[in-house]
């Protein structure tokens, strides 16, 4: 696949992808969009043509979480105060769910969402995150496992 598809392609195709993966990592809408532009301003500047739509795709989620990475990483980012958004949903389960999910650890955190919310299989996971298929099986198991106990520990109280 050509790299030099139409930009209005890509983003019409991506977008949505880029943007949820970025927000579910910084929680902070003006952050999700700084991260946005930054992994489209890294497509722009990315000299190899791709293999393929699912390629892009992998290389832009690849590349967001790498900049969420980088975003922890500034020393101001990281003393800045988190601030809380409220993100509608039609249906209050996914509300809740979706607020569990952001509670998990950040490795957790981006298995659940690449499976669940992204539907990638467990071996595109891996390769995604450069790790070992078995890997992603334990973590997502633990995330699992993780909000089970959360949700049932708040139905307790």
């Amino acid at each position: 696949m050509r790299k030099e598809m139409d930009c209005d392609k890509i983003l019409e195709l991506h977008a949505n992808t880029v943007y949820k993966v970025a927000m579910s990592q910084v929680k902070n809408p003006d952050d999700a969009k700084d991260i946005f532009q930054e992994v489209f301003l890294r497509l722009v500047k990315y000299q190899k043509d791709f293999e393929s739509d699912e390629h892009l795709k992998a290389w832009l989620i690849r590349v967001t979480i790498n900049c969420c990475k980088d975003f922890f990483k500034n020393r101001y980012n990281a003393n800045k105060q988190e601030l809380v958004v409220e993100i509608p949903f039609e249906d209050p389960t996914h509300h809740e769910v979706f607020y569990y999910v952001q509670e998990l650890d950040e490795k957790y955190k981006v298995v659940i969402h690449l499976f669940y919310y992204e539907q990638y299989s467990i071996a595109d996971i891996a390769k995604l995150l450069d790790t070992n298929e078995s890997t992603i099986k334990t973590r997502l198991s633990r995330a699992r496992e993780n909000l089970k106990k959360r949700m049932e520990r708040d139905l307790d109280a």
